[in-house]
C-alpha cells in the first residue's frame, strides 16, 4: 500500500467520490485552482472541471445555504469552511436548516447528501482564530453527524462514508495531524462505519478515550504509563454524534476507570457528556472518578498553546490519579 500523509488522503477519497459520482461538487474559499489553503483540494478543479470544483465568495452562511438547496436538489455537495473557527456564521444554517430539513418536511425532502469539511484544533500556532475545537456545539444537535479521524487510513475511509452517508455530516479535519500524521492507506475505494468506536489497545487497568490529534497524545501517555507497570485500554471515538456509548461502557466495566480528553475547554466540551452517560451506566462497577483532561476554560492563546493544551504529561498524570486513587 502506499504511504499517505493525512492531506493526500482526505485528497484521495475526494477524487475517488468524484470520479465515481458526476453529483459530488467541492466547493468553498480557495478550494479550486489554488487546492485551498491546506491543498487538500489539489488538482481537483483541473480533473473535474470549473463546474464540479470552484471557489465560492467569502461567506461562511452563504456556503452551507449553498450547499444545502444543492443537496436539497438531489446533488451530493462537500463544502468546505476553511477553518472550523469561521464555521460560526454559518450557525443558523446548519442547526436550523441542514439538520432539521428531513424531521421539518416529514421526509419529503433532505439534504442527506451534504458533508461539510473543516480543519479543526490547536498545534499551529495559529492563535485564538485558527485553533479552536467546536465539536460540542454541534453535538447537541439532532440531525447531524459529526466525525473525527486519526490518521491517513482513516481519514480516508470515514470521509468516503460521510459523503454517501444519507444524514448530513461535519467532518472535522485535525490540522495538525495534515502532514504530521502518515500511514500506509489502500488505493482502493473503502469506507469505514460511522458511529462506531475503535479500540485501538487493549488494556485491564484504566480505559483512555479521545478522538482526532488527541489519539496521538494518549498513545504517549500510555507509554509512559506502562513503565509503571499500568494496563491502558485505548478507545478511538471516530464518531462524535452519534457516539459508540457501548463499546466505552463495555471496556468501562472492565477497567472501572475512565479517562477522557479533548482539546476544547472542558465547561460544555463533550467529555462531559461521555462522563454523565457512563457514571450512569456503569457507576457500581467504577473504581474511580471519571476524569477529564482538556483545554482551559479561556480563549485560544497564542504564545501559552502548549500551557493550554492537554499533553501526554497532563494526561500521564490523570491516569495515575485514576489508578492510584
Amino acid at each position: 500500500m502506499p504511504t499517505m500523509n493525512l492531506l493526500q488522503a482526505i485528497n484521495h477519497a475526494l477524487d475517488i467520490a468524484m470520479a465515481e459520482d458526476e453529483k459530488v461538487l467541492c466547493f468553498g474559499e480557495d478550494v479550486g485552482g489554488f487546492g485551498g489553503v491546506f491543498r487538500a483540494t489539489s488538482h481537483l478543479q483541473e480533473r473535474y472541471g470549473r463546474a464540479r470544483c470552484f471557489n465560492t465568495p467569502l461567506v461562511e452562511q452563504g456556503i452551507v445555504g449553498f450547499a444545502n438547496g444543492l443537496a436539497a436538489q438531489g446533488s451530493v455537495p462537500v463544502a468546505e469552511i476553511q477553518f472550523a473557527d469561521y464555521i460560526f456564521p454559518a450557525f443558523d444554517q446548519i442547526v436550523n436548516e441542514t439538520a432539521k430539513f428531513r424531521y421539518r418536511s416529514g421526509d419529503l425532502f433532505n439534504v442527506g447528501g451534504l458533508t461539510i469539511r473543516a480543519p479543526y484544533g490547536g498545534g499551529i500556532s495559529g492563535g485564538h482564530y485558527h485553533s479552536q475545537s467546536p465539536e460540542a456545539y454541534f453535538t447537541h444537535t439532532p440531525g447531524l453527524k459529526i466525525v473525527v479521524p486519526r490518521n491517513p487510513y482513516e481519514a480516508k475511509g470515514l470521509l468516503l462514508a460521510s459523503i454517501r452517508d444519507p444524514d448530513p455530516v461535519i467532518f472535522f479535519e485535525p490540522k495538525r495531524l495534515y502532514r504530521a500524521s502518515t500511514g500506509e492507506v489502500p488505493e482502493e475505494d473503502y469506507q469505514l462505519p460511522l458511529g462506531e468506536a475503535e479500540i485501538t489497545k487493549e488494556g485491564s487497568d484504566v480505559t483512555l478515550v479521545g478522538w482526532g490529534a488527541q489519539m496521538e497524545v494518549i498513545d504517549r501517555a500510555v507509554e509512559l504509563a506502562e513503565k509503571e507497570g499500568i494496563s491502558c485500554e485505548v478507545i478511538d471515538l471516530r464518531t462524535l454524534l452519534p457516539w459508540d456509548a457501548d463499546t466505552v461502557a463495555e471496556s468501562l466495566l472492565k477497567t472501572g476507570r475512565l479517562v477522557v480528553t479533548h482539546e476544547a475547554p472542558q465547561t460544555g466540551g463533550f467529555a462531559g457528556e461521555i462522563a454523565a452517560t457512563l457514571q450512569q451506566r456503569c457507576f457500581l462497577y467504577l473504581e474511580s472518578p471519571i476524569l477529564r483532561v482538556t483545554g482551559l476554560d479561556t480563549p485560544f492563546p497564542l504564545t501559552l498553546e502548549k500551557e493550554y493544551l492537554p499533553d501526554h504529561l497532563k494526561v500521564f498524570e490523570a491516569i495515575r490519579e485514576s489508578v492510584n486513587y
